[in-house]
């Protein structure tokens, strides 16, 4: 399930907010619900939110996905009363609040770069232009999305064949694959690698895996989602 959240800037032509900001944000919205220990809990967040994108009259706006329907009611309950919200220093109007559910398709588009761990221990990210390993890519994502899934259903589940049958990355204008998004917590900067795809395609979804396919478009894929990382629309193809 989504929400997508339209703003009007004040002043100023609104800037990409900082991620860490963005989910405090979130999780400030979440107080005094079932979810406000959320940012507490030791595990999965189960939610994301896409990069900052103008709509067609140029209006900044942010969507959040989550596969839990109340976690994304909880959200809209408490911004829809609002007349303005501030992310970080930037004070933002709420113009449109629209919450919706979209249809399972066989292709996916990033909306926020994907991140994975290389090697977690040494905080290692895996940079797709350096290492060019997609079968490591593949494999890591395909784990990570299983292990995610497990948890949130409390069943064991194996995803037969690649996560992906077709890929599309997305190159930067500097030719590179990798993005480089700066984040800003408690003052301190810290740098977080993934990439962006055009296209990321699976050729048949089995009717058993279409549970699975639709946590991952509305839980996100890879690392960090809570952060914004791994957002996923579906194409149409």
């Amino acid at each position: 399930m989504r929400l997508r959240i339209t703003f009007e800037p004040y002043g100023d032509v609104a800037r990409q907010p900082n991620k860490h900001a963005v989910q405090g944000f979130i999780y400030n919205l979440l107080k005094g619900s079932e979810y406000g220990e959320r940012h507490d809990e030791p595990r999965f967040k189960f939610f994301t939110f896409s990069d900052f994108f103008t709509d067609s009259t140029g209006r900044p706006t942010l969507l959040v996905s989550s596969p839990e329907k109340g976690f994304i009611n909880t959200l809209y309950s408490a911004i829809r009363e609002k007349k303005s919200v501030y992310i970080g220093r930037q004070e933002l109007e709420i113009v449109e609040l629209k919450k919706f559910k979209l249809p399972l398709r066989r292709a996916f588009q990033t909306g926020s770069p994907i991140v994975l761990y290389r090697n977690a221990e040494k905080n290692e990210y895996f940079k797709l232009h350096q290492h060019r390993d997609l079968r490591f890519f593949l494999q890591r994502l395909k784990e990570n999305a299983e292990k995610k899934y497990e948890a949130f259903y409390g069943e064991d589940f194996f995803l037969e064949g690649p996560i992906f049958d077709r890929l599309i990355p997305k190159l930067r204008t500097n030719g590179k694959l990798d993005v480089y998004v700066k984040v800003v917590k408690n003052g301190i900067p810290f740098p977080v690698i993934g990439s962006n795809w055009e296209l990321l395609e699976k050729e048949r979804i089995k009717p058993e895996e279409r549970r699975f396919y639709r946590f991952i478009m509305d839980a996100g894929l890879g690392e960090k989602n809570s952060l914004g990382f791994g957002f996923l629309n579906p194409l149409r193809r």
